[in-house]
């Protein structure tokens, strides 16, 4: 005997469970209530929903969608926190512009801030050149772009030369005060010959222990490049001649190459960024060149003498 209910639903007989009337093929839904949890979720959702329409934007309008009672929209917490990075972001650059260079060693906190803000700077003004790590071009090529994150330096590697650097640029045609060095055409201008090029490319080979010293060679780098290079081959800041005896080219260290370094020089430029660049991104990104792995260290910050107390002032007059 089946059994139903009251309402004439019939009872399944293996759980005594209503059915819903449905059936297909001898199969049979059961009316099975939902689990109670499940039940109160679903009408807190509903809760939720009503609430957050109430008082987020939530219904689009013809012209605009709903504001809600808080007045709250994702573009104006995107402004009120764009404000705020604007401020710590000028307190930064504010206290960089007070700070000279030199003293940015003894201020880490400052420092880490100039480095960030020079990284930034440095990928839209200066990857073109060096490339995204400051590697500079490839050993060998004629790009001759240098690396910024060896300790090899024309200039000098410390904070101040290197923003003096940025400032100025390397043979910057638009800066009476750029830095500038001329190598002669030796072998295009006839200052040498074809062997006496040679030679003298041999020697400075044979300073790194790529080639065998001849006295030829060495008299003639005495004679024409030992003003600028030093007696040693080791460069001269002052006059930014390359180092040439810690086996760095930025041209080029196999024997054609340096050959065609003393036949031709190369003599690249870099922009002086003073004119492109205010004073405060210029020390940020010299922070950052500083900090790619090749920088010199820190020159000591000179300690302030102490205030006399004032009774031995009095004393001493």
């Amino acid at each position: 005997m089946v059994k139903t209910t009251g309402a004439g639903q019939k009872i399944d007989e293996a759980t005594g469970t209503a059915t819903v009337g449905h059936e297909w093929d001898g199969i049979e839904e059961l009316n099975t209530p939902l689990p109670r949890w499940w039940v109160l979720t679903f009408y807190a959702s509903i809760l939720f929903a009503i609430g957050y329409v109430v008082v987020y934007p939530a219904i689009p309008l013809l012209s605009k969608g709903t504001e809600g009672l808080w007045g709250w929209t994702s573009r104006g917490q995107l402004a009120a926190e764009k404000t705020a990075g604007d401020a710590i972001h000028a307190k930064v650059r504010a206290d960089l512009a007070n700070v000279p260079i030199e003293e940015l060693g003894g201020k880490p906190e400052l420092l880490a801030a100039a480095v960030a803000g020079g990284k930034a700077a440095f990928r839209v003004n200066c990857v073109q050149c060096h490339g995204a790590q400051g590697g500079g071009s490839a050993p060998g090529t004629a790009a001759g772009y240098p690396n910024l994150a060896d300790n090899d330096w024309l200039w000098g590697g410390d904070l101040k030369a290197i923003e003096t650097t940025l400032i100025n640029g390397i043979r910057s045609p638009d800066n009476t005060a750029t830095r500038m060095s001329l190598m002669p055409n030796f072998g295009k201008d006839g200052i040498l010959t074809p062997a006496q090029v040679t030679d003298v490319a041999n020697h400075v080979l044979s300073l790194t222990g790529k080639a065998a010293p001849t006295g030829s060679g060495a008299a003639l780098f005495a004679a024409n490049c030992a003003t600028c290079h030093g007696p040693e081959g080791k460069g001269l800041r002052q006059f930014g001649a390359p180092n040439l005896a810690d086996a760095i080219w930025l041209y080029g260290g196999k024997p054609s190459e340096v050959r065609a370094s003393v036949t031709v020089a190369h003599a690249g430029q870099m922009p002086a960024w003073g004119t492109r660049l205010d004073p405060v991104t210029i020390k940020m990104l010299a922070a950052y060149v500083h900090s790619l792995g090749g920088g010199e260290k820190f020159a000591p910050v000179p300690a302030t003498p102490a205030a006399a107390p004032a009774a031995t002032a009095a004393q001493g007059k």
